[in-house]
């Protein structure tokens, strides 16, 4: 009772009034997580059952090509020319597969890998649309496989002597020993690939890729840029990329020799 005499009634449970229901269903339609709940970012994924290009690319890819494609110890995948050069089925077929005799590993489970096929589709299915152009290739531009369709033929150690002349000696020397005398006559110093070592780490078809690409983050030019070269510099066409791949690929094995000029 109070001072007046009046009883005075007992607290009774507190009840949640129904707006405040209201609210907490509301966050929960939205997709909200219960308090003590991990959100659903942060839960954990099985390996073979991950399917984000993002999280899949840096778990297998970014150490040998880079967080954002380039500026890796292997060729670029952020380039627009090698994205609409490359057709599908070998994008597909060099990640599950790999090439071998270089550090190119092989992805597929079936290959002794860690990628599931779908996985390999994830990765095969983002890099075009994240890093490519909706533009195709420059018409004329080689194709990036040895076309034997077109009956080209095998490539020729002489005649890729005289197209590495023109498009590469300015830069990489006269027999590919490096530009190590500073700036030559046409361009700026580069790199020595008459070496056995980096040859024996590098595929025919990377090579031919490379010619035809060039690095365009380190400066390299590709087929049809005549930054470097001599005057007048011509792109070259899909022969003259083969034939300069053959005398590359020679030097794997003749390289002391051929870095004498003999």
């Amino acid at each position: 009772m109070n001072s007046r005499g009046v009883p005075m009634s007992r607290p009774g449970p507190r009840y949640h009034r129904p707006w405040t229901w209201l609210i907490l269903l509301a966050g929960w339609a939205a997709g909200c997580d219960l308090p003590g709940q991990s959100k659903t970012g942060d839960r954990y994924v099985p390996p073979q059952n991950e399917r984000a290009f993002r999280i899949l690319f840096q778990q297998n890819c970014v150490g040998c090509h880079g967080a954002d494609g380039k500026v890796g110890p292997a060729p670029p995948l952020n380039d627009t020319l090698f994205l609409a050069l490359i057709p599908d089925t070998e994008l597909q077929r060099v990640i599950m597969e790999g090439r071998p005799g270089t550090l190119m590993p092989a992805f597929a489970t079936a290959r002794g890998g860690n990628l599931t096929a779908e996985q390999v589709n994830v990765l095969v299915e983002g890099l075009k649309p994240r890093w490519g152009s909706a533009e195709p290739a420059p018409s004329g531009a080689p194709p990036y496989l040895f076309d034997q369709a077109k009956l080209e033929r095998a490539g020729s150690k002489e005649n890729g002597i005289k197209v590495f002349a023109r498009a590469c000696a300015s830069c990489h020397g006269d027999h590919g020993e490096g530009g190590s005398h500073g700036v030559r006559t046409h361009g700026e110093s580069a790199g020595a690939i008459n070496q056995a070592e980096f040859l024996a780490l590098i595929s025919d078809q990377a090579l031919r890729r490379l010619v035809i690409t060039g690095r365009p983050e380190l400066g390299m030019p590709g087929y049809s840029s005549p930054k470097g070269r001599p005057g007048g510099f011509k792109p070259l066409n899909s022969q003259e990329v083969t034939d300069l791949v053959a005398l590359l690929a020679s030097w794997r094995h003749d390289g002391a020799a051929n870095r004498e000029g003999k």
